[in-house]
Formats: C-alpha cells, structure tokens, sequence
C-alpha cells in the first residue's frame, strides 16, 4: 500500500472524480487501481469561492513497487507505512485502519500486585490514563471529586439557569472534565511519533463517536455526544476491573521520606478521612484545582508558575463568519460552520490571539467558586447556534503575577485569576451574570448601554457595561488594538454590534507540575503528573495522550518493581 497526499478536487466533485485523480497521479490504468482508502480530508479556503477539497488517499495497485521507484523523488507519494490518520472507504463510509494504527500495551499486569494504582480525576487524561491502565489489567482506582455526568450536567444548569453554584459539580469539576461543556474539539499541534492520538479517536469511536473523526481534519464531537460516550468509557473501565468513586475528593497526599531523602507516594486521603495506600498515583488534575495545588505545595510537591492567557469571549453572528471565510460557498455541508485562528503582537509587546473558537456554539458560565465569574465557550455537533464564539486572550506571563501575589511562588497565577474573576462577579452585578460590552464602544472608550443585532448567549445574563476595568490596562490597550487588526484578516469582526463578555481565565493552568521524562514528579517518586492541570496539555486530545502516557509510565515502574511483566 502505498500513500499518495495532497490530491486537490473541487468542493463539489462527484463520486468518479477521487479515483480518476488518483489513476492520473499515479499514471497507471484505471484497471490497475484495485482499490483506496481516504486517510484525510481537509480543505483549502484561502480563496473564497474557490475552495478546495485536499486528500490523502492509501492506494492498493499491484504496480506499487514500480510507482515507488518511478516516483522515488515525490514527496506526495510514499509506502504508506506506520499511519497516524483514519481511513474511511471512499463510498462505503467504512472505517479501515493500517495494522500498524495498532496500539501496543507497554506491559499487563502481573498475578499478584499488592496496591492498585491511583488515578485523580475523570477528565480526558484520567479517563484515558485509567482505561490504558484497566486494559493492561491494572486494575486502578479513580477518584473524582465531582459527580457523574448525567448528575453534573443538572448541576451545571443549576447555574445556568437558576444562578447556583455547586462547587463541587460545574463546567470545571466532574465526570469528563472541562472538556464536555466545549466544543469537543479533537485536533492537536502536538508531537506524536508512537501515534497515542490515534489511540484517543478510535477509542472515542468505539464509544459511539461519530466515524469521521478518524479522518477529517479538524474532527469535532459537541457537548451532548461526549456525555453518552463518558458513560460508555466509565462502563469500559469498570468491566475490565477499574472502580471509578464519584464525590471523592482527595485532601491529602501520603507521602514518606527514605533514608536517602527519596520522597516516596504512598497513597491518599479523601476528605471523608478514608485513607487509600497506593504507590503509584496519576495527577490528572484539572486546570481548576486550586485547592488540591495548594495541597500539593503544602505537601512539598515541586510546582512552579507558568504563562498562561486572560481575555474575552467575544460573539458575532454565525453567518457573519461563514461569509467571511468561505463566501458564496458558505453553508456547504461539507465545510459546516467556518471557524478561524487570529494572532495579533500589540505594539507594547502583548501577544493578543483567537482561543477555543465555537462556530455556532454558546458562551457559558465556568465559575467553580463562589462569588467568582468566568466565561468559556461550548458547541454541540450540529453547530447550528446562531452565533460563532471565541476567547480573544492576551498572553501572561509569572511576572505579571506578582501585583496579586508579592510573594510569588507557583500559586501566584491562582491570585490573578481569582482577584480578576471576583472583579467580573461585582461587574456583572453579582448574581453570576457577566459584564459585557459591545466591540465598537469598547474601542470608542464608551460604556455600553443596550445590545444590537448580537444577542449573547451566556447565561445567567449579560450586564453591560464598560469593561475597561475588567482586565489589566495592559491587556485592555492590546485587545484594543488587535480588534482592528484582525477585522482587516476577517472582515466584519470589529463590528460594531459584536459582543465581549468576561473574564475568561481559565486558559490553560497557571502552573505545572513539573516531572521527569519518566513521567514521575521532579521530588516526589510515584507520583504521575499529567493533562492539563498539571500544565502538559491544552485540549481534549492532548490530555487524552497525556493520560495514556501516563499510564504508559506507571506501567514501566510497575515492570521495575517486579509487578508486571512487559507485553
């Protein structure tokens, strides 16, 4: 089999025109194609009205070692080899995958393991770091703080819809993590040369996400898919052994010191007082988890502070966008709702940048503490809302903390958030509504005092305002500037009626905990660090290849300790 990429057709193309512009490509007979298979397809919409479909196809020909050699300078023609991409049968809509997508089990569990290993936290990367684990045979334990997703979710509306906080069960604490109020995006920049992203979508699809996923380019699942598939991996988990303990929060790490002043995990307790031994215990801690980082500095667990972004959501209608990006051949079902990615370095050397763009999402309430407000964005899978969202952030750095913490040390980025969280909540009047502010008048230097053609989304309420006090000046004067910037990149985004809500702080973690290439914490053996909270992740896949990785590693250090054998 062999890989041929970067095969261009028209956005409209019927069935025969893929396989004809393979045969061309290759320059064999139509006879002499036996058969292919789509490994990707994306899209090229630089030129509006134009837009392009792009292919990576994997070709059976039995001219295969002739087209090779032939086409040994090609870099669009390759063996196809170890594969990172889905494949999808052109036509048939079957999902075919090379045996080398195969994921291979770094080790299985031995017959007598005294300590089950640990996992904290139902996000991405603890469900994955738990389902790899329970697949090996581990066995593990997973504690969560928050509720199952059914129960969360009524929790969640409770503050959507009825201004109560439950800060154990909101957007940021729960079955799923963050990432099931979102858009369910499911790319990454990230590196991935042993293909653990591969690993994340088909085990996604095995719990009921749609095919697609494994070959289009900028696959997405929505809020309401990713809940039913949650509860799928929870049984998953379960079947092969694991224990998944809901409202199970962990107060404190157990940690010894050896004599040769090695600090040893050796286990947790929760806050019911219920001590768990473990030797080996994964921190897949949400970005959130301010409590449990403050444990951990407590405990002497090396943290440090790392940048982070704070900004905006900001919301234009939804066709506004689809216009701009794809024109006339907006609406394509092909294309969906059209997204966007815009960077801007301000003059007084800010980076401002588009995060977590929502095409036809909605704006939501993320608070996990009270008396605080913060916004994020989530779609579902239709996408069919009827405004487009984004964050517009502004880069920060651990320098920027210290205004909010003049001690510093690696909370300090906790301190920015929640003094700006708390001057959002007071702005918006606090009832958990948020302060809001039309584009043109933050840019004229004028308060807002009625909505236009864009009706926010958010929910409890959008208050608005003037939000000029509602970040640092610096940041203010950035965003100020960028909105120009980028209305000349998408036309139509500074308009005037376009609507900014805040804060949005809760970019990434403000720290990171901070390990070995073993995967174990810098000064604290048997502990795992991993996902997002602990500052190696940023998204749904990459947490889940994260968790994964971690599983990996606790494995490997099972294998050391004579409790396993590799596979």
């Amino acid at each position: 089999m062999l890989r041929l990429t970067d095969l261009k057709l028209p956005l409209d193309h019927d069935d025969a025109a893929l396989p004809a512009a393979i045969v061309a490509r290759l320059g064999i007979h139509a006879d002499e194609l036996t058969g292919f298979t789509v490994a990707r397809r994306s899209y090229d919409a630089r030129r509006r009205g134009a837009i392009v479909l792009i292919y990576s196809v994997d070709v059976d020909t039995p001219r295969e070692a002739d087209i090779l050699q032939r086409l040994a300078f090609d870099p669009e023609a390759a063996a196809a080899g170890d594969q990172v991409d889905g494949a999808v049968a052109s036509g048939s809509g079957k999902v075919g995958t090379s045996p080398d997508t195969a994921y291979r089990f770094v080790a299985r569990a031995g017959d007598a393991l005294p300590l089950r290993p640990l996992v904290i936290g139902t996000g991405p990367c603890g469900l994955f770091a738990a389902l790899v684990l329970a697949q090996m045979g581990f066995r593990p334990i997973v504690l969560e703080r928050g509720k199952a997703v059914r129960e969360r979710t009524v929790d969640t509306f409770g503050l959507w819809r009825k201004k109560v906080l439950n800060p154990e069960s909101n957007v940021q604490f729960g079955e799923g993590g963050a990432g099931t109020f979102s858009d369910g995006k499911l790319y990454s920049q990230i590196s991935d040369k042993r293909h653990h992203g591969r690993k994340v979508l088909t085990e996604f699809v095995a719990a009921g996400a749609p095919e697609e996923i494994l070959y289009v380019s900028k696959p997405h699942i929505g809020t309401f898919r990713l809940v039913s598939m949650v509860e799928h991996m929870r049984a998953t988990i379960e079947s092969l052994g694991g224990e998944i303990r809901f409202s199970s929060r962990v107060d404190d790490l157990l940690v010894e010191t050896d004599a040769d002043g090695v600090r040893h995990v050796r286990g947790v307790t929760l806050a019911d007082g219920e001590a768990i031994r473990s030797d080996h215990v994964v921190m897949a801690l949400g970005h959130s988890a301010r409590d449990t980082f403050a444990m951990l500095h407590a405990r002497g667990v090396f943290l440090e502070a790392k940048p982070f972004s704070i900004g905006f959501r900001i919301e234009h209608p939804q066709s506004l966008i689809d216009a701009a990006r794809f024109g006339p051949q907006a609406g394509h079902p092909l294309l969906g709702a059209a997204d966007y990615k815009l960077v801007h370095h301000a003059r007084n050397g800010r980076s401002v940048y588009s995060f977590c763009m929502c095409p036809g999402g909605t704006v939501v309430a993320a608070a996990s503490e009270p008396g605080r407000v913060v916004t994020n964005g989530m779609s579902q899978y239709s996408r069919n809302e009827r405004n487009a969202n984004a964050a517009i952030v502004v880069g920060i750095a651990p320098a920027d903390f210290l205004p909010y913490a003049p001690e510093g040390g690696p909370l300090a980025g906790i301190a920015l958030q929640r003094h700006w969280e708390s001057n959002a909540f007071a702005l918006g009047g606090g009832e958990y509504e948020a302060p809001g502010q039309l584009v043109g008048d933050l840019l004229a230097g004028r308060a807002s005092s009625a909505f236009g053609s864009v009706v926010p989304s958010y929910t409890p309420g959008v208050r608005l305002g003037d939000l000029s006090s509602a970040l640092p000046e610096y940041a203010i004067t950035a965003i100020r500037e960028a909105l120009p910037a980028f209305d000349r990149q998408l036309r139509g985004f500074a308009m005037h009626d376009a609507v900014l809500t805040g804060v949005e702080t809760r970019t990434s973690s403000p720290l990171r905990i901070t390990r070995h290439a073993d995967g174990q914490s810098l000064n604290t053996r048997g502990l795992f660090p991993a996902g997002e909270g602990a500052g190696y992740a940023g998204g749904i896949l990459s947490a889940g290849v994260d968790g994964i990785k971690a599983a990996e590693s606790v494995a490997m250090a099972l294998v050391a300790a004579g409790h396993a054998r590799a596979a």
